[in-house]
């Protein structure tokens, strides 16, 4: 049942993608070539940052594919993580674009160049509705939760490029009005900060996957506690919960159970109240019975006995 809701996800994602990136890809044309007609950096800015978003949505295409395959040989998980993989590749793409971008907006404080605040005007009035519609196709999964790790990166850089379109209109409207022409760069200051937020915020959500760490709200300590307060449980240790690939948590434990219960019915127990509680659906749980206590030996010329009536 699991398997088949992942499953759900991950179609679901395919399509919105496709459709995504159909948008940006065509509108990112267009805003390169007026881009440089109008000689606005801001509008060659979003350009590459939407560039990435087109690169971070075909990677997710290829990852959603790649880690829709089932396990096989050596791969004993599949290749879930090569949506991660791709949201790393994402992210540093997105800190260097910014440190360009930085580089050309501080040239352009200096020395800026004519700006033509109209066509610069129209084509960020254009983005903006062709990001909102972007978004709203992504909107959904992000809304349930049913992202996977790069597929959410591309929603965020979504909603980074619309600000930057926003961005890129009010820096329009003062160089028509004021005839400022330093506030283009100074939008694309703004524009490169965002986009580096977004960076750092994937490249860190992507290495907390890889390092195995405990996905975001699944507290061990916590879930710990609550195992060893269980009926039947003596002891809780070697607990790791850790992240296979986004959507895809997973918890190992080894459970000492009370001498002469159950140790087959505690475990099913235990997992049940996993899948309940924290919607951890792969778990491996080592169940032992605690060693039963021994009666004392008495020691007879060498040779050991156990008291009468113990066998």
């Amino acid at each position: 049942m699991a398997h088949d809701h992942a499953h759900a996800h991950r179609e679901a994602d395919r399509r919105s993608l496709q459709v995504a990136l159909i948008l940006i890809a065509g509108f990112m044309a267009a805003e390169v070539v007026v881009g440089i007609l109008a000689s606005s950096l801001a509008l060659l800015s979003d350009a590459g940052h939407m560039l990435t978003d087109a690169a971070a949505l075909a990677l997710s295409l290829v990852a959603a594919r790649l880690a829709a395959r089932p396990a096989h040989g050596a791969m004993t998980y599949g290749l879930g993580r090569v949506e991660i993989l791709s949201a790393q590749v994402n992210g540093l793409t997105l800190l260097v674009l910014a440190g360009l971008i930085v580089y050309g907006a501080i040239t352009r404080l200096v020395h800026p160049p004519a700006v033509h605040g109209v066509p610069m005007l129209v084509v960020a009035v254009l983005g903006v509705g062709v990001n909102v519609a972007a978004v709203r196709v992504l909107g959904t999964g992000h809304e349930h939760g049913g992202h996977s790790l790069n597929v959410e990166g591309s929603y965020r850089h979504l909603l980074t490029d619309l600000y930057g379109f926003l961005l890129t209109i009010a820096a329009a409207v003062v160089i028509l009005v004021a005839g400022f022409r330093r506030a283009d760069p100074i939008a694309s200051l703004i524009i490169a900060g965002l986009m580096a937020h977004a960076g750092v915020s994937l490249l860190r959500a992507a290495v907390r996957v890889f390092l195995e760490a405990a996905p975001s709200g699944l507290h061990p300590d916590r879930i710990g506690r609550l195992l060893a307060a269980q009926a039947g449980v003596v002891q809780v240790h070697d607990l790791h919960v850790w992240e296979v690939t986004s959507g895809f948590p997973a918890l190992s434990a080894h459970v000492v159970a009370r001498a002469g219960d159950d140790c087959h019915e505690l475990r099913r127990r235990l997992q049940r109240l996993l899948e309940d509680e924290f919607e951890l659906h792969h778990t491996t749980l080592q169940v032992d019975h605690e060693a039963a206590a021994q009666a004392p030996l008495q020691i007879e010329l060498g040779r050991s006995t156990r008291p009468a009536g113990e066998q």
